[in-house]
């Protein structure tokens, strides 16, 4: 099955707020740029990628998670990155996606990527 259809499934299992949330949350990943690509890794969570990963995101009990793979080198100018150990925001029933801020973020990650990319190809 090709990950889009795994994601497709995972938030068609979820009926409620949970699966609304990562419904909107991916939306708002992928428009910001059109080589967004799809994944299902780590085990069976939604992931996406450009020029290296950028986010896992998946549903449990209470709350959606999105990590950033490499959060810990993201500003976070909007203050969402909300989890206890790592660079993730978490979603809780009842919040609404922050359209803006998770797209900055998610273009401060692709721009890591690049750079990255870049230097490596410098060395």
């Amino acid at each position: 099955m090709e990950p889009s259809a795994e994601i497709d499934g995972l938030i068609a299992r979820h009926p409620d707020w949970r699966g609304a949330a990562l419904a909107e949350a991916r939306r708002v990943i992928l428009s910001v740029d059109d080589g967004i690509v799809e994944g299902w890794k780590y085990m069976g969570s939604p992931a996406r990628d450009l020029d290296g990963p950028l986010i896992v995101g998946d549903i449990f009990k209470a709350k959606v998670k999105l990590g950033f793979q490499y959060g810990a080198s993201l500003d976070d100018p909007e203050g969402i990155f909300n989890g206890e150990q790592r660079r993730l925001y978490e979603l809780l029933e009842g919040d609404v996606v922050d359209e803006e801020a998770l797209a900055g973020l998610v273009r401060a990650a692709i721009e890591r990527n690049r750079n990255t990319k870049a230097e490596s190809r410098t060395k």
